[in-house]
């Protein structure tokens, strides 16, 4: 795994990601295949409150309340780019008071009290992250998810195959040289970071389009 001093600290990836803004929505190609398997498996029309930790630029966000929540669910995503949460706002400002979104301070502190969500939603951040923070997000999902919750991750992973091991290695070499130049983005196996005594594994799928490899983990909260 590549060395955990490397990734970008909250300044730095909000620089970034201010500057990419609408950008975000062309990695779809292979995102979107990831985000169809976590969607089919999450159970969402049976949640009534999403927490998203990295929103981007709303665009799940906007799947999910059009096509997969219920009328009277809600959704609250944060982010720490001030363009990610610009961009997301007005993609959502149809849903009016269901959908919230605000700007995180970069801390992995959810701003939500216990027990309050039935499904936490993070799809390609874990992989900006250091293994402590990556560790503090699965005790705050713990804290803020009700008893049987789902987190449900998409990430960045290692290679299963010929074409994928080669995206994967070509893509953590580039990392090592500059994480800047990968949007602070790395190929890490999330599953590793998961404490059985926690959680129940209810879906986990490794996707390769156009040879991306991306882990896709649903997890339920067990106690």
């Amino acid at each position: 795994m590549p060395n955990q001093d490397q990734v970008l600290n909250p300044t730095a990836a909000q620089a970034y990601y201010d500057g990419f803004g609408k950008k975000q929505d062309s990695q779809g190609f292979y995102e979107d295949p990831a985000l169809d398997d976590l969607v089919a498996h999450a159970s969402f029309e049976d949640s009534r409150c999403v927490f998203e930790f990295g929103c981007g630029t709303g665009k799940f966000a906007a799947r999910l309340l059009e096509k997969h929540l219920s009328p009277s669910a809600n959704y609250f995503g944060i982010d720490v780019s001030r363009v990610m949460v610009d961009l997301a706002k007005r993609r959502l400002a149809a849903y009016g008071e269901r959908a919230q979104v605000t700007l995180s301070d970069g801390s992995v502190r959810f701003p939500l009290s216990d027990h309050s969500a039935d499904r936490i939603v993070s799809s390609y951040v874990l992989d900006l992250l250091s293994e402590a923070d990556i560790e503090r997000f699965f005790s705050e999902s713990h804290r803020v998810l009700t008893p049987g919750g789902y987190v449900c991750i998409a990430s960045l992973t290692r290679g299963i195959g010929v074409s994928s091991r080669i995206v994967s290695f070509l893509w953590t070499s580039v990392f090592r040289l500059n994480p800047a130049l990968v949007g602070g983005c790395r190929p890490i196996q999330v599953d590793a970071f998961v404490n059985p005594q926690a959680w129940q594994v209810v879906h986990r799928r490794v996707v390769t389009p156009f040879g991306v490899p991306s882990e896709v983990l649903i997890l339920r909260r067990s106690n």
